[in-house]
């Protein structure tokens, strides 16, 4: 079988999968286009604003997908492709996509709140408190990491730095000419896109190469350190319109026509596979070290099957700006059956290469995946270095909108850990209820949750923490904390649907399957750094007290809620 076959029938898999369970799930949780959504009801014009379906999506897809979809699964071919291609197609379509689109469908019902807020209504106050410091944790690591991997690639590869920079200038004159100027979305795009695709060769021309003041790349790594975190603090507080909502739209035509020249590169040059499906049950993998499968495969491939920095983003920003409940099938299970496919197009760029090429190119998965789409794209009259640049330039814009939406992320969930208990307890038979009256903060847990301190809080850590090298040693525990994440908002989707008497067991048996794989994958790497590395031993510790933690309340509350609906006194969750 030849690699574009191979990618055709996955495409097929994921459109059927798309209209059969998207829509099957569309119905269990009774998605009505009638029912106003938050962006209306809430409406404040900085993160309460409806838009149209194209521009969310756009910020939705580019928010979730960064290079995790380039990333893992190609260190997880190092066992073959075959068991990578198995765990995204069925885990993309019944576990992230599905756990995507209950995280935001529930933060919608629930006034656009963050899926710390609904842990909190379904686990109670100290539940909701340990989900926010393990995802503000989670978070800063996130905006450490890529600040560092984007600033490396800014000062290796000048033409990404110019191009980027010039996507955050047009952001907010694209949202003047289509918000202050009455232009449609329409025809301010026919501008804007063409302009987006135009910075490529202009990065090729003029890039900012700060070697020419005399820094070393290490010296100009650190300089575009200070400027992204000077954009992220920015982006982070400015209203969404203004510069995440465009930026992210624009990068979003990027993003797409790097998947179409994926598309038509795979189809024209029809690549042969030569790597093997499967290498065994351990390999020697990217790091240099025999990792087993499982539960590797799981900790490796989280963007394209499931992540559970997905429900942060659906229950942060996205669902804040839904405009109508016709778009959460489109944008929550969609988005992430398009990250399936940008899986498998990874799978398929480093199939075709030889063995022992990949077994020394996969080391930089970004650098593998380009180099073989751009290998591809011979095929159509397309120079590679051309071709590479691009999709060089395409995988800095993931990473760019994965950064200001996880600081703008971390803000918000700054602001929440200071907050007050959102609801009384509950009594025997009762559903807890949303306390109506105004609780007066203290004057420092005031100033603390002010959104220009949070962010500066959130964006100073993030920065100490890259600028440390912190980010950088604690990487190997990013991946299981991220799926630990995932298991546990599952945990949160399978309390929601008890408590509406709908059909729990689909996020029940999911939940398991990520909590068990997850947990697996921290004790391995405890193990492994014992007596060598006491931040990732102390940082896998910690998680794994929370997760139990978290278990332990989600079992006791499923447990009484089931003895609840036996005797028949339970209340119905709204």
């Amino acid at each position: 079988m030849s690699g574009s076959l191979l990618f055709c029938i996955c495409l097929a898999y994921f459109a059927v999968a798309y209209f059969v369970y998207g829509g099957f799930l569309k119905r269990v949780f009774a998605v009505d286009p009638k029912r106003p959504t938050p962006a209306h009801t809430n409406y404040d014009g900085i993160d309460y604003v409806p838009t149209p379906r194209p521009v969310l999506f756009g910020h939705h897809f580019a928010s979730i997908a960064g290079p995790g979809p380039i990333v893992g699964p190609i260190l997880a071919a190092y066992f073959g492709w075959l068991p990578a291609l198995i765990w995204i197609l069925v885990g993309c379509v019944f576990v992230g996509a599905f756990h995507d689109f209950a995280a935001l469908t529930i933060s919608v019902r629930n006034q656009g709140k963050s899926i710390s807020s609904i842990m909190e209504r379904l686990m109670g106050f100290a539940g909701r408190q340990i989900f926010l410091i393990f995802c503000i944790a989670c978070l800063i690591l996130i905006v450490a990491i890529f600040t560092l991997l984007i600033a490396g690639m800014f000062a290796a590869v000048p033409a990404v730095a110019t191009a980027s920079l010039v996507f955050i200038a047009m952001a907010p004159l694209f949202a003047l000419v289509t918000i202050k100027g009455g232009m449609s979305l329409k025809k301010s795009s026919f501008i804007f896109v063409p302009l987006v695709f135009l910075t490529v060769p202009l990065g090729n021309s003029f890039g900012l190469d700060l070697s020419v003041l005399g820094l070393d790349q290490k010296a100009a790594t650190y300089v575009w350190v200070a400027v992204l975190a000077i954009y992220i603090f920015a982006a982070s507080v400015v209203p969404v319109q203004w510069l995440l909502q465009p930026r992210d739209y624009l990068n979003s035509y990027l993003l797409y026509g790097m998947l179409a020249l994926g598309f038509v590169s795979i189809l024209a040059y029809n690549p042969d596979i030569q790597l093997p499906a499967f290498n065994g049950f351990e390999a020697l993998t990217a790091d240099g070290n025999m990792t087993a499968l499982i539960p590797a495969l799981f900790i490796f491939i989280a963007c394209g099957a499931c992540s559970g920095f997905h429900a942060l983003v659906a229950s942060g920003t996205t669902s804040k700006q839904i405009n109508s409940e016709k778009d959460l099938v489109p944008i929550g299970y969609g988005g992430m059956i398009i990250e399936g496919v940008l899986g498998v197009m990874a799978l398929v760029a480093v199939m075709s290469m030889d063995p022992a090429v990949f077994t020394e190119l996969g080391k930089n998965q970004p650098m593998a995946f380009a180099t073989g789409i751009a290998s591809f794209s011979a095929a159509l009259g397309i120079p590679e270095q051309y071709a590479r640049v691009f999709i060089s330039l395409a995988i800095s814009a993931f990473m760019m909108t994965s950064l200001d939406t996880a600081t703008r992320l971390g803000r918000f969930l700054w602001q929440e850990v200071f907050m007050p208990r959102r609801y009384a307890a509950a009594q025997k038979g009762q559903a807890l209820q949303e306390i109506k009256t105004e609780v007066k903060l203290p004057a420092w847990r005031k100033a603390i949750t002010q959104p220009l301190l949070a962010a500066l809080i959130i964006v100073g850590a993030s920065i100490l923490m890259a600028l440390s090298g912190s980010a950088a040693s604690i990487w190997p525990i990013f991946g299981a904390s991220n799926q630990l994440m995932a298991a546990l908002t599952f945990l949160a989707i399978t309390l929601y649907l008890l408590m509406k008497e709908s059909k729990w067991y689909l996020a029940f048996f999911p939940m398991l399957f990520m909590l068990v794989m997850s947990l697996w994958g921290i004790v391995q790497i405890v193990q492994q750094q014992w007596g060598s590395n006491l931040v990732l031993v102390c940082s896998g510790l910690f998680l794994l007290v929370m997760a139990l933690l978290m278990v332990a309340v989600g079992i006791s509350i499923i447990a009484q809620h089931l003895r609840l609906l036996k005797a028949g006194s339970v209340a119905h969750l709204s």
